[in-house]
């Protein structure tokens, strides 16, 4: 009597039935640190340079590099935040208090502009419509600048709140720092056994795009808020440090930083400073955003050999549907998805090329 053998469809479905399983439910059990993991794959690759350095120096013991490159992490993250949270709490105030006066002693446009036939006397009514009652401006906003400083250390409190999230994103780094490339490898192989020699242009897709959003974004934003901070000061701006740190993280965003120039610049002329608005508006359109509209785009497209265009959806778009670690996820996907493109590209030309005669 013959044993009777199992179908070789039916054993197929069941194994990927369970394969299928397996990866589901790896990833119901992971789905809350995808963020910590990405923040550490994308920390630990830009540090990667360092981090070979930091392994020569200490003789190539790969426990010790690691843990001091995680420590280095460490501070620069908790520094950082702890300055900005200082900051907002302190400076943040002092900005509410001086909008809460302007508004109790009235909005009144400087002369030049209400001298304007028509276009004055109307700016003139719309501020004051919008105004109101001044008492009904000023007290909340003189209590909303007594709270400011909650509001602001619950902000970074958020981030304090998500210190749970943080430490496995340093413990993450960690481990990638001391077998990451190994990790790598090993990656690499199980991708090169499936997809074949397509997979190095892959890789060389997600390090590239990585690389140059990952540098484009962070040197144009500090630039930028270098910039902005040296503008603030020259006119006079209370809290240039301040402000220069709030344009440096809204520049993380393409085109993000005319929203804080801007309105400090319109801010300054309501105030009847007129030089000092029309020069910050002057320096942010000439010297701030030359960062933004050249030089961004230049080490992005340079770097990453793809279109800035494809890039700015990106980033915007990875934005709305990651939140901030999809500025640097969203070109990433869209970087695989072009060399996808050109790769079949470049087949079909291949395939549609007549052979020698």
């Amino acid at each position: 009597m013959t044993e009777q053998q199992t179908p070789l469809w039916l054993r197929r479905t069941v194994l990927a039935g369970l394969l299928g399983g397996l990866l589901l439910a790896g990833f119901v059990v992971m789905q809350p640190f995808v963020a910590a993991i990405a923040w550490a794959a994308i920390l630990s690759y830009v540090a990667w340079p360092l981090h070979l350095k930091m392994l020569a120096w200490l003789g190539g013991r790969r426990t010790w590099a690691a843990l001091a490159m995680t420590l280095v992490l460490t501070l620069v993250l908790g520094l950082s935040l702890l300055w900005a949270g200082l900051l907002l709490r302190s400076e943040g105030a002092a900005a509410v208090r001086e909008a809460a006066a302007l508004l109790e002693s009235g909005v009144r446009l400087p002369e030049a502009i209400l001298s304007i036939v028509w276009l004055g006397p109307w700016l003139q009514e719309r501020l004051s419509a919008l105004s109101g009652d001044r008492a009904a401006w000023g007290a909340p906003l003189s209590d909303l600048a007594d709270q400011w400083g909650g509001h602001a250390m619950r902000m970074v409190g958020d981030l304090g709140l998500n210190a749970l999230r943080l430490f496995f994103a340093l413990l993450t780094s960690f481990f990638l720092f001391l077998d990451g490339d190994q990790m790598l490898e090993q990656l690499r192989g199980v991708l090169y056994g499936l997809l074949g020699n397509r997979v190095h242009a892959y890789f060389k897709a997600v390090g590239d795009t990585t690389r140059a959003v990952v540098y484009g974004l962070l040197l144009a934003a500090l630039a930028q808020g270098l910039l902005a901070g040296l503008g603030y000061w020259a006119v006079g701006v209370r809290a240039p440090a301040f402000w220069g740190a709030a344009t440096a993280v809204v520049a993380l965003i393409p085109f993000g930083a005319p929203a804080i120039w801007g309105s400090i610049g319109a801010w300054l002329l309501l105030k009847g400073q007129i030089s000092a608005g029309v020069g910050l508006l002057l320096w942010g359109a000439l010297a701030v955003s030359w960062i933004d509209n050249l030089v961004r785009p230049l080490v992005i497209s340079g770097v990453a050999k793809i279109p800035f265009l494809l890039v700015l959806f990106g980033v915007l778009g990875g934005l709305v549907a990651f939140g901030l670690i999809g500025l640097f996820v969203g070109p990433v996907i869209l970087a695989i998805l072009l060399a996808l493109w050109r790769e079949w590209a470049a087949d079909n030309v291949q395939v549609r090329e007549p052979p020698p005669a």
